[in-house]
C-alpha cells in the first residue's frame, strides 16, 4: 500500500492472511525489508475487509510488527462498555462440550469449535460455520463454545442469537428509530453466535446491517460463529458480498450419527439422568432411530416417562411399545425381530437361538435364512443386521446370504420353503 517513515504497509483482506504470512514468510519479509529500507525498517499490515464507496468509507485495522499493539485506524461508532450476564448472553447452560458426544459424524466440527473456544478471535477459524440438517447438534455446539468462553474469559461479551430474533430486533429498531443503538450494541460483542443464518435470505435491509456488524467484528479480531442448514455455496437469497465473507474461515458439517455414535449418545444421556438401561434396549433404539439426535432424545424422554408413570423397568418390550407410539409407521414395518420370530416358528426353533452362538445345523440354517430375509425386507446395513444376530460381523452376513442364494438356486424344495416364508413376511408388510 505505502512506504512512510521506514514503515512498509501491506494490505491483506482478513486476519487469516496476516497470520498465514507471519507464520510462513516473516523471516523472508524481514530480511527483504532490512536489505532495502535498512535496520530501522518496519512491516505493518492493514486489514481492509470492505473497500466501501464514496458515501461509505472503508474501515481498516492496522497491525504493526508482530507483538506490537494493534491500533484502529477508523472506528465509526463510540461504543460504551457492556457488562455481560446470563440474560444478555442468551445461552443455555446445559449445552457444553462435556455432554456433546463426538463421533465420525461431527469430529471436525467439535474439534474446530473447541479450538475457537480456547482462543476466540485468534485462530484462522473466523468466521466458523457449522452446517447440517435438523437435529444434528449445531445449536448445542455453538452454545457449548459460548459457555466455554464465558467460563474461561469472563471479560468477554458473548452473545447467542437466532437469525430470526436478530431480524425481529432490527425491525423493532427500525420502527422506533433506534438503528444506531441496535448497531452499537452488536458491535460490542466479543463472540457472536448466530444460529440459522439461512433465514436471513431475501431480507435485504437485515443483511445490510449484519454485513456491517460482521465487518466491524471481524476487523476488530472478534469471533463470529454461525450455523446453517447447508454450506455457504448453497445458500440462496443472500448477497454475494455476505456469502464471500462466510467462506473466509472454516466451514464444517455435522452429519447423521452412525450406529456407534447413536449408542454412545443413548448411554451418555441416560447416564446423565442416572438411569441404567440394558444393552439390548440401547442397541434396539440405536438401530430403530437413525434420523437425527433430536428425535433420538425425544424417544429417550418418552421411554423414561413410560417407565416412571407405569412404574415398570425399562426393557426391550417397553422400548418397542414406546417407539410404536412415536413412530407412526412402525406398526406396519417389517423389523428384524419379526423376521427372526417368523423364521424360528417355521423351522421350529427358539428365536433366541438365532442370536446365540449355537452351531447346530438346523439353527445355522434358520439363522442364515433370517439374515437373508432381513437384507431383502429391511433397510438395515449388513453391519446392523449382524448386530441383531448376536453381534456377528458383516462378513458373516454376506456368507449367510450367499449360502441361502446358492441353496435356493440348486434345491427346489428349499426354494419353495423360502417363497412361503416371503409370503408370510409380505402379509405383515402390507
Amino acid at each position: 500500500m505505502k512506504l512512510e517513515s521506514n514503515v512498509l504497509t501491506v494490505e491483506v483482506p482478513s486476519q487469516w492472511f496476516y497470520e498465514w504470512l507471519e507464520e510462513h514468510y516473516i523471516t523472508v519479509l524481514k530480511k527483504a525489508i532490512i536489505g532495502t529500507i535498512g535496520p530501522d525498517g518496519k512491516l505493518q499490515y492493514s486489514i481492509i475487509v470492505d473497500r466501501g464507496n464514496q458515501s461509505s468509507q472503508p474501515m481498516s485495522i492496522q497491525l504493526p510488527q508482530k507483538g506490537a499493539k494493534s491500533t484502529v485506524q477508523t472506528t465509526p461508532f463510540d461504543i460504551p462498555e457492556v457488562q455481560q450476564n446470563n440474560k444478555e448472553s442468551q445461552l443455555n447452560p446445559n449445552y457444553i462440550f462435556d455432554n456433546f458426544v463426538e463421533g465420525d459424524c461431527n469430529r471436525l466440527a467439535r474439534s474446530a469449535g473447541l479450538a475457537v473456544a480456547q482462543k476466540p478471535g485468534i485462530t484462522s477459524f473466523n468466521p466458523l460455520m457449522f452446517y447440517g440438517g435438523v437435529g444434528l447438534g449445531k445449536t448445542h455446539l455453538i452454545q457449548a463454545i459460548g459457555n466455554y468462553v464465558r467460563s474461561n474469559f469472563r471479560n468477554k461479551f458473548v452473545l447467542y442469537v437466532s437469525s430470526e430474533k436478530f431480524t425481529s430486533q432490527f425491525i423493532d429498531a427500525l420502527k422506533n428509530n433506534r438503528i444506531q443503538e441496535f448497531q452499537n450494541y452488536y458491535m460490542q460483542v466479543d463472540v457472536l453466535l448466530i444460529d440459522d443464518v439461512q433465514f436471513l435470505a431475501k431480507k435485504e435491509k437485515t443483511q445490510e446491517i449484519f454485513f456491517h456488524i460482521f465487518n466491524h467484528l471481524h476487523q476488530m479480531g472478534k469471533q463470529i460463529i454461525m450455523t446453517s442448514d447447508c454450506p455457504p455455496r448453497d445458500l440462496k437469497g443472500l448477497e454475494e458480498r455476505l456469502l464471500s465473507r462466510f467462506k473466509w474461515g472454516l466451514t464444517a458439517d455435522l452429519q447423521l450419527p452412525d450406529y456407534e455414535t447413536r449408542v454412545a449418545i443413548i448411554k451418555s444421556k441416560m447416564q446423565n439422568d442416572g438411569i441404567d438401561i440394558p444393552d439390548d434396549v440401547t442397541e434396539y433404539l440405536a438401530y430403530s432411530v437413525d434420523t437425527n439426535i433430536r428425535e433420538l432424545e425425544g424417544v429417550l424422554i418418552s421411554l423414561i416417562a413410560h417407565s416412571s408413570l407405569n412404574r415398570v423397568e425399562i426393557d426391550l418390550e417397553l422400548a418397542k411399545q414406546t417407539l410404536k407410539s412415536i413412530i407412526s409407521d412402525i406398526d406396519t414395518e417389517v423389523d428384524i425381530d419379526y423376521i427372526q420370530k417368523t423364521v424360528a416358528e417355521y423351522f421350529d426353533v427358539n428365536a433366541s437361538a438365532l442370536r446365540d452362538k449355537v452351531r447346530k445345523k438346523e439353527i445355522v440354517m434358520a439363522r442364515q435364512v433370517a439374515m437373508y430375509l432381513a437384507k431383502e425386507f429391511t433397510k438395515h446395513s449388513l453391519k446392523a443386521i449382524g448386530m441383531h444376530f448376536g453381534g456377528r460381523d458383516h462378513s458373516t452376513v454376506i456368507h449367510s446370504i450367499q449360502a441361502v442364494e446358492d441353496l435356493r438356486d440348486t434345491n427346489s424344495g428349499f426354494r419353495a420353503s423360502l417363497e412361503e416364508l416371503k409370503k408370510k413376511i409380505k402379509i405383515k408388510a402390507n
